[in-house]
This record gives structure tokens, sequence and C-alpha cells, in this order.
């Protein structure tokens, strides 16, 4: 037992090490107090403020809220909080050039119950890929309640996990009659970003891991 004892400690180390890295793979986005690591492309970053821990647009200006950096394949999390009748997205691989809901993707944020939205296609629902691949099942709750969505975008596969459900499980490739409206879906990498749609919109907790 005596010699068993050196080996068994030397294990412990090398699982705890294992674990220390696992957790720093994750990298937040948003560090809670400012918008360093961000820049705003087609309008004005005063319409974006933080405050106790939330990044959120003011709905002025337009635009979008770009991550500095670019990424191809990664996992992210966030929580939003969308008010009556808000709309927003998730924008993936975006260029800065070109609307980035088309010439990257976007994955919907949306006040799904609002009365002007109810016409709107299955695709355009929160969490769907937006006009390529509809949330199913819709597990969107009421305005004004935080929200987690958690993405994994690798290769050509983008999966939407909305509330804790899948809802998007999409094969890029599979669409090929959507490339010429959306040429974002042949993108191998850009930047991660947040839309100003007009209206108020929270987020918290944004945080990424690039895959290999």
């Amino acid at each position: 037992m005596k010699r068993l004892l050196p080996v068994l400690v030397v294990g412990c180390v090398v699982l705890t090490g294992g674990w220390a890295r696992a957790e720093q793979e994750w990298q937040p986005l948003f560090n809670g107090q400012d918008l360093s690591g961000w820049t705003a492309v087609d309008g004005p970053l005063a319409g974006w403020k933080v405050e106790d821990g939330v990044l959120y647009c003011s709905g002025e200006g337009g635009g979008w809220l770009s991550t500095e950096k670019e990424y191809a394949d990664f996992e992210l999390k966030l929580e939003f909080r969308v008010p009556k009748g808000g709309n927003s997205g998730v924008f993936l691989r975006a260029p800065h050039e070109g609307n980035p809901a088309y010439a990257g993707m976007e994955i919907q944020v949306l006040d799904d119950y609002a009365d002007e939205y109810k016409e709107l296609q299955p695709f355009q629902f929160c969490g769907s890929l937006y006009g390529v691949a509809a949330a199913d099942p819709r597990v969107t709750k009421p305005a004004g309640e935080w929200q987690t969505m958690h993405i994994v975008c690798q290769g050509n596969v983008v999966k939407v996990v909305l509330n804790e459900e899948t809802v998007v499980q999409a094969d890029l490739s599979a669409h090929p009659d959507k490339e010429e409206e959306h040429p974002g879906l042949l993108r191998k990498a850009g930047h991660v970003g947040l839309q100003n749609h007009g209206s108020r919109l929270d987020y918290r907790h944004v945080e990424i891991r690039e895959l290999k």
C-alpha cells in the first residue's frame, strides 16, 4: 500500500490539472464592465451600453456590435432578455461588409409572442438559423425573462440550444438552394456579433470556446 500512495497522489494532480485546463478553454467575450474586444459596425458604438454586468442595446443608431477577433469553429454561450416586441440576433462568421444576416449567419433573438410577429415564417422565430432552419420545438420564454442560448458552429454544422432544448441542428451543406441569398453559409470564419434592430435588448454572460 505504501508503494501505491505516491502513484495515486500523482494521478490526482494530473486529473486536477486536466480539469483546470478544461475550465480555462471558455473565454468571456463580454467582461461585464465595458466594451473591450468589441467594435461597432454600420452604427454608433454609443448605441451599446454596460450597466450592472449587462451589455444592452439602446435601440438607437442601428448596425451591430462585432467582436474584434474572427472565429471559425466555436461554441458560444450567452443569456438574453427581450422586452415586449423586442428583436435582435446573434451573428456568426460575419464579415464587416454587407448584411451580416446573409453575408454571415444569424440566430434570431425575438419576442415570439408579440402580435406584430405572429405572421412570420417559422425560420424567423427565436432560436432559428434565420431564413434557413426553423427552431423546433419553439421554447421561447415570455418577454422580460432571462433566457439561455448555446450555439455550436463547427464545420458545416450549426446547433442551437435554447433554454436547454435543442431547437436547431442544421447541416449547412444541405441547403444549396439558400446559398445565393445566404452566401454566409459557405463562410468558414468571421466575427461574432449582436444586432441592433431598433429595440432595447439585454445580454450577459457571453462566453466562447474555440473548437479545433
